[in-house]
């Protein structure tokens, strides 16, 4: 079901994320915007407990700060 999970904490509690889709488009110098210019990723990622149930519950408590360092982590996981 998920393309790759990894572990985390969330407010300091042990979880798992799922990593549900991941696309890496890479720099285009001939781009037409931006995004084309520079490259992105997009992904869609689930928070999981321990066991890897889904915990909705967790993500609630997820900061801006933990999104950016998961999101990091699975650039990090997917690409290498």
């Amino acid at each position: 079901m998920y393309k790759a999970t990894f572990d985390t904490t969330i407010a300091g509690i042990p979880a798992q994320i799922g990593v549900v889709s991941y696309v890496k488009a890479p720099a285009t110098y001939r781009g037409h915007s931006d995004l084309d210019y520079w490259g992105y990723s997009e992904c869609d990622w689930e928070v999981l407990d321990r066991k890897g149930y889904k915990a909705d519950w967790l993500s609630k408590k997820l900061t801006q700060k933990e999104i950016d360092r998961i999101e990091n982590k699975i650039d990090e996981v997917m690409c290498g």
